[in-house]
């Protein structure tokens, strides 16, 4: 098979295997199925993921038992948001620069111990100042493993069906959301201090750690990049059961740069744009989503309703996480990608208008959960985007630093929450969620570029 730099169409062309010395000169996994040990690959992805998130979204199930067990009022709720997204905050900028240098696998491996770890000890402590510093050592592995994950799967899927990989990776993954969200409403009520077992219960992604260790594969992008060309085609025989040459797709790869390059590449002449554009989309989605997310329990709360109400509300609308993972999968594809995240952007901005407005439990939690699937939807689309427009040099670089700098804005958006709220009610939150949602989608709209159905290769 033989890969056409300029077709923007389909990344192989020819349908007949072009041999060279017997071996199949391929483009990584590009026109090949994805099938046996190659999905098994992506099976042990969602696993890492489902406890990942699990680690991740308890906490907003968490909160208003946390509450009225330790007395904390909405400032120390915010407080503890605050850090935590810094602390993804950090997981984002440092997982991506060390993937690029040390590989993907081990940057994997290593932060599935560190939020799985840092949720035993948050459950274990009673004191304020602990439990906010290992919670934000949870959201700071949680984010290293999130970034590097979104390079992961970009790399090891064939450019056909990159999008649906991805939606379908973080379905099964998300299944996390109303799991922990059953298990807080069952869990929760038993007692004052019940909470403390869901933190425990986030240290199972130790399981996901073992199972790693042993099957989990080096990107071959990421070897072909360090000049490893043998052990990325070793890679790649054992996925796909054929035996590939590398050696066209390695002679395109840019030789060696220097760390400052990879830091600062995506602010040069080339890339600019398309950085500018993606660091706008995050510093806006990712606000408005994670504000529905973590936020949602609390304010139903404040609007008069009880824990039990809220968490069994909360239940429900949960559901919606994984529902917007698999919607994802089905239309990402479509577009050149774009298209999808501009459509997806503007139905989460009227849901979320929409949910400010109606009152009762019974509509809160139907458009909680249309918002809900909306939301997570635009945003895995936004994932894959983002991971398609950078070289494998610098990809987990630059996907760190945009999810990085999406959750340092999340962090600084914690205090105006409850400020916003005291001044415009529950209505004002879901206003500003809304504008968020829709403010970027007219650059992208203009300026955005098309990566869907490309080689990634190509898109450089």
């Amino acid at each position: 098979m033989q890969y056409h730099q300029g077709d923007s169409i389909a990344c192989v062309i020819d349908s007949s295997a072009e041999r060279r010395e017997g071996r199949f000169s391929n483009n990584y996994f590009d026109g090949l199925p994805v099938r046996g040990v190659h999905r098994l690959l992506f099976f042990l992805i969602m696993a890492a993921y489902f406890f990942e998130q699990f680690d991740n979204w308890n906490f907003g199930f968490i909160a208003p038992a946390l509450s009225k067990s330790w007395g904390l009022k909405p400032t120390d709720i915010a407080t503890i948001l605050f850090w935590y997204f810094i602390g993804m905050t950090s997981g984002g900028f440092v997982g991506g620069i060390v993937s690029d240098f040390i590989g993907r696998r081990k940057t994997f491996l290593a932060s599935i111990i560190i939020f799985s770890v840092s949720s035993i000890i948050t459950g274990y402590t009673d004191n304020f100042v602990v439990f906010t510093l290992f919670r934000a050592l949870t959201g700071f592995g949680v984010f290293c493993m999130m970034v590097t994950s979104q390079a992961y799967i970009a790399e090891m899927a064939p450019c056909e069906t990159r999008g649906m990989w991805q939606g379908r990776v973080a379905a099964i993954g998300f299944c996390a959301v109303p799991v922990v969200a059953l298990i807080c409403r069952l869990v929760i009520p038993m007692s004052e201090e019940a909470w403390r077992y869901i933190f425990y219960a986030g240290g199972i992604g130790l399981v996901a750690f073992a199972l790693g260790l042993k099957y989990l594969k080096e990107s071959p992008r990421w070897l072909v990049a360090h000049g490893r060309i043998a052990e990325a085609e070793e890679v790649v025989a054992s996925l796909t059961g054929k035996d590939i040459d590398l050696s066209a797709a390695a002679a395109q790869v840019q030789p060696k740069i220097s760390v400052l390059e990879v830091l600062t590449g995506m602010f040069t002449r080339k890339y600019i744009g398309r950085t500018c554009l993606l660091m706008l989309l995050f510093i806006c989605i990712t606000p408005a989503g994670f504000l529905l997310t973590t936020w949602t329990t609390q304010l139903l709360k404040m609007l008069g309703f009880t824990v039990e109400e809220t968490l069994t509300a909360m239940t429900i609308i949960s559901i919606g996480v994984p529902v917007g993972c698999f919607i994802n999968s089905l239309v990402s594809d479509l577009g050149g990608r774009k298209i999808p995240i501009i459509v997806l952007g503007c139905l989460a901005a009227v849901f979320a208008f929409v949910f400010g407005n109606v009152k009762g439990l019974t509509l809160l939690t139907l458009f909680g959960f249309i918002v809900t699937v909306v939301n997570m939807a635009v945003n895995f689309s936004l994932f894959s985007y983002t991971a398609e427009s950078y070289p494998t040099r610098m990809r987990n670089t630059a996907t760190g630093f945009h999810n990085g700098l999406a959750r340092l804005s999340v962090s600084a958006s914690q205090p105006l929450i409850p400020m916003i709220h005291q001044a415009y009610g529950f209505l004002g939150i879901f206003t500003s969620v809304a504008v968020l949602f829709f403010l970027p989608m007219i650059p992208l709209l203009l300026w955005g570029k098309r990566t869907g159905g490309k080689s990634l290769e190509e898109i450089e």
